[in-house]
């Protein structure tokens, strides 16, 4: 049982997170064991087509090393996310520049569970100079595994950060932990489960991040080892809606493409989830700016809402808005 104790402090540094370093690694995960991983099965057919490839094989080689032959993801090779929606190549740029003290220590803890593969060994021997090797490993994977498929990832694991912030907004941390996932238990100043490492993290005042993933079926805790400067540990949690992840998104009703035009109609459906016109428009195949007049339709009808975050606008369907998807679905 693993216990991760809140200061005040603590309280007030709760943030959230994406981070796509790690579903790239833990998609491997997924292809290794599909059974476990039904709702994944479109992409999984997808996934284990590439892995017939053996150059990308060859490329991706080092990943496959260190992902492990018992399921278990080397705590090094996923360092908590250091910002809330982080560019895969600012977390690669991360990992190649871990200390060589924590690359070693995440090796000598996975030797005493699993030997240490070739790869491995070499890691431990040198550090500096075989993590730039696996972060390119990692690079491989992510541009022709995850990244075509990462609008769609990214659209549900924002969703998921919406809702948990409006419901710490409403109603207090305490139920956004509560209703996290059921193995994980708030009690009064520590969050508790038995997915957790077992032992007592205390956060010191620098408060947690917490990070949807589509790919996880259990919740992983990412603590910052010494000398990564600027990473508070990481609650990585199951995300909300995965069951939705790989339906036919660009399939709108007739009866919804007569009242709205077809392109509407389309564009409407896809903001089931939280995204940027940007997204919009590649997923509909619609100039940017037929998307923003569309979109601007939909939410002066009262169909779709929009926010600000930083330097992006979301747009998602409203309540009302939801409730026609779900009768033309």
């Amino acid at each position: 049982m693993g216990e991760v104790l809140f200061g005040v402090d603590d309280m007030a540094n709760l943030r959230f997170a994406i981070s796509p370093l790690w579903e790239t690694v833990a998609s491997l995960r997924v292809v290794a064991d599909p059974g476990r991983h039904a709702v994944h099965l479109p992409w999984i057919k997808q996934a284990l087509a590439l892995r017939q490839d053996r150059a990308l094989t060859g490329r991706t080689t080092p990943l496959h090393a260190l992902v492990g032959r018992d399921g278990a993801v080397r705590s090094f090779l996923t360092p908590p996310p250091r910002c809330p929606l982080a560019e895969m190549e600012e977390e690669l740029a991360a990992l190649a520049a871990l200390p060589a003290e924590s690359v070693r220590a995440g090796l000598e803890a996975a030797g005493r569970r699993t030997a240490l593969t070739g790869f491995e060994q070499r890691l431990a021997e040198d550090p500096g100079r075989v993590l730039p090797e696996l972060a390119q490993a990692v690079l491989a994977w992510w541009q022709v595994g995850v990244r075509p498929y990462w609008p769609r990832i990214r659209a549900v694991l924002e969703a998921d950060v919406a809702h948990r912030t409006r419901q710490l907004a409403e109603d207090g941390i305490g139920e956004v932990f509560a209703h996290l996932h059921p193995a994980l238990q708030w009690r009064g100043d520590r969050l508790v489960s038995a997915d957790l490492p077992t032992g007592e993290l205390a956060l010191d005042g620098g408060g947690i991040t917490l990070a949807p993933s589509a790919f996880a079926l259990r919740c992983h805790l990412l603590a910052g080892r010494e000398g990564q400067v600027g990473a508070p540990p990481c609650a990585v949690y199951p995300s909300r809606a995965v069951g939705t992840l790989w339906e036919r998104r660009d399939a709108v009703g007739d009866g919804l493409a007569r009242l709205l035009g077809r392109s509407r109609a389309q564009v409407f459906a896809h903001a089931s989830s939280p995204s940027t016109t940007t997204r919009l428009a590649a997923r509909t195949g619609l100039s940017l700016g037929a998307v923003s007049q569309h979109l601007a339709v939909l939410r002066d009808a009262g169909l779709v809402t929009s926010h600000r975050y930083r330097r992006e606008v979301h747009y998602t369907a409203s309540d009302l808005g939801n409730a026609l998807l779900d009768r033309a679905r």
